[in-house]
């Protein structure tokens, strides 16, 4: 039996998690749920689910959430506070803690589940991006295990050879393929975007995501970050990356191999996949997803990605090549500009002007302790608003 801790528990990689555990509650036991203020669901996945603590960021949320539970599940410990994210990601009695909150907030929780040794099943991409070298130096010193649960890097993962952490092209790897949907605006005139709406943006043709990382697909910001991730899992640059659109999101991704082979993880577009497998490996479970019927599917397209279109993707390369807290910095940026565009206060195309001026503005810092990556990231955030404000006047 292993126990898990759900960072996120209430998102939609989360509650595909506990559709998953609760599949196979012979292998799996849910120790602690977390969430940022959802307390409807976050009080049926406790009444379902049972866990020992539930943690609410939002000190009100925690309260209320307490008081509902109270006659149904008193044994459910309720506590908030971003602190107590990081409490029940080191929990003693956890295997796995499957790092789910979106953007920055999830740094430091998933931090601590590495920094415990845990298996830490990383769908926040954003730990990555934001402190790639002292994560994977956590991972390495505490004896951790980091499996990557985005679809497209959980495919690299199940399609490259192992171990490659002294580099893949002494694996006979010669490049990865990282497929994109590209999302919902892939054949929109350049011209257009500038009217795209919020609800527009947040409409994936393929995918069921938080508003956030549908933005983010929509920008082609999210291939751009994984782009950043895949470099730090799999000890590689940019240049050994090729991002493939390809709108049936069928193929999750491929390794090309020296010899010509290329090897490819296909499957329907559902992120139980990649959570059972992160959940079993190296065995593998029933996931709930349906099988892949490829007379159904018919036909698989590719293109190439437009980076004058998608300025975000190309922003992002260059990020990781810079180096230092360049892509914390990058990253801070899109959140702000991200959020004030779901607020409807910043126009569609002006989310990558935000992000390229923050980073033309700001130095970048050797990226060696968590305390230079926070002051940067707040910096960031800081210059991105004052961008968004004169942007606005």
């Amino acid at each position: 039996m292993k126990n898990i801790t759900i960072l996120g528990s209430t998102g939609s990689i989360g509650v595909s998690t506990l559709d998953v555990v609760s599949r196979h509650t012979d292998k799996y036991c849910v120790k602690a749920l977390t969430a940022h203020s959802n307390v409807d669901l976050m009080y049926e996945q406790c009444v379902t689910h049972q866990p020992e603590q539930a943690v609410m960021v939002d000190a009100d949320a925690a309260a209320r959430l307490e008081k509902q539970l109270r006659d149904v599940a008193p044994d459910i410990s309720v506590s908030s506070g971003e602190a107590e994210l990081v409490s029940v990601s080191e929990r003693n009695d956890v295997d796995y803690v499957m790092a789910a909150i979106v953007g920055a907030a999830g740094l430091l929780p998933t931090l601590a589940a590495a920094r415990s040794g845990k298996r830490v099943l990383l769908a926040n991409k954003e730990a990555l991006v934001m402190s790639g070298k002292l994560f994977m130096d956590t991972v390495k010193e505490n004896d951790a295990e980091l499996l990557p649960i985005d679809s497209e890097h959980n495919a690299v993962f199940q399609c490259m050879p192992h171990p490659y952490a002294e580099g893949f092209q002494h694996r006979g790897v010669k490049q990865i393929l990282l497929t994109a949907s590209g999302g919902p605006f892939r054949q929109t005139p350049i011209e257009k975007l500038v009217d795209i709406t919020p609800e527009q943006a947040c409409n994936h043709p393929n995918w069921d995501m938080g508003r956030k990382i549908s933005v983010d697909s929509a920008t082609m910001m999210n291939k751009g970050l994984e782009v950043i991730e895949a470099c730090w899992l799999f000890h590689t640059q940019p240049e050994s990356i090729q991002v493939v659109i390809h709108p049936q999101s069928v193929i999750h991704s491929l390794v090309e191999y020296n010899d010509g082979s290329v090897l490819a993880q296909l499957g329907n577009p559902d992120m139980r996949t990649p959570i059972a497998y992160g959940l079993s490996w190296p065995e593998r479970i029933d996931s709930g997803v349906q099988s892949l019927d490829l007379f159904d599917v018919a036909r698989l397209d590719f293109e190439r990605p437009d980076e004058q279109q998608f300025p975000c993707l190309r922003l992002a390369k260059s990020a990781m090549l810079a180096g230092g807290t360049s892509s914390a910095i990058m990253n801070a940026a899109n959140e702000i500009a991200v959020d004030e565009f779901l607020n409807n206060g910043l126009p569609f195309t002006a989310i990558a002007q935000v992000i390229e001026s923050t980073l033309e503005q700001l130095s970048s810092h050797v990226a060696d302790s968590l305390d230079v990556i926070l002051e940067d990231d707040l910096l960031a955030r800081q210059t991105a608003k004052e961008m968004v404000r004169r942007l606005a006047a």
